[in-house]
C-alpha cells in the first residue's frame, strides 16, 4: 500500500483570523471547488468548526455521484484544524489546514495523506488519473483562493510538492 502525499503552501494578503473564518466555513467548500465535480453540500450550515463535526457532501467522479463524509479530528483556531475522511472515495483521507500569520498576511498551507483502494488496480489508476486529477483542484484551489483573498495581486504559490510518496 502507498501513501500518497500532497502540498501546497500559498500567502495571502489577509489577517490569519479572517482566512481562517472563511475557511472554517464547510460552506464555503463550493467556492474552491472545479463545477465539474458537482460539489453539493449535505450538511445543514452553519456548522460549528470543532473536533468531532462531521461533514457530509457529494462530488462527482465524472458522472458518478461520491458521497464523501469527514470528521473534524483537530481544531486550533485560528491556525489549525484537521479533517478526515470516514466515508468517500479513498481508503484514507487526511488533510491539514495550516494558518500562519506573517509580514506579508497570511500563510495557507495544505498537506494531505492519502492511499487509494483496490490495490495494485488503484496505483495504477492514481498514477493514470487521480494524480492528476487532484493536482488540477489544488491548482483550481489555490487560483481561487488568490482571486478571493488578493484580487489585485496574484497570491504566491510557495513551492508546491505534488504527490510523494512515503
Amino acid at each position: 500500500m502507498k501513501l500518497y502525499f500532497l502540498k501546497r503552501r500559498q500567502i495571502v494578503k489577509k489577517d490569519i483570523k479572517e482566512v481562517f473564518l472563511f475557511f472554517s466555513d464547510p460552506g464555503n467548500l463550493r467556492l474552491l471547488t472545479p463545477s465539474s465535480l458537482g460539489f453539493v453540500m449535505l450538511t445543514p450550515s452553519p456548522v460549528e468548526m470543532k473536533a468531532g463535526a462531521l461533514i457530509n457532501y457529494i462530488i462527482k467522479l465524472g458522472f458518478i455521484p461520491i458521497r464523501w463524509t469527514t470528521l473534524i479530528t483537530a481544531c486550533q483556531p485560528p491556525y489549525r484544524f484537521i479533517d478526515e475522511q470516514l466515508d468517500g472515495p479513498y481508503s484514507f483521507w487526511h488533510h491539514t489546514h495550516t494558518f500562519t500569520g506573517t509580514e506579508d498576511g497570511t500563510l495557507i498551507e495544505d498537506e494531505v495523506r492519502y492511499l487509494m483502494p483496490f490495490g495494485i488496480w488503484g496505483r495504477i489508476f492514481h498514477f493514470l488519473f487521480v494524480r492528476k486529477k487532484l493536482e488540477k483542484i489544488f491548482d483550481y484551489r489555490a487560483k481561487a483562493i488568490g482571486q478571493l483573498f488578493s484580487p489585485q495581486e496574484a497570491s504566491k504559490l510557495i513551492n508546491p510538492e505534488r504527490d510523494k510518496i512515503s
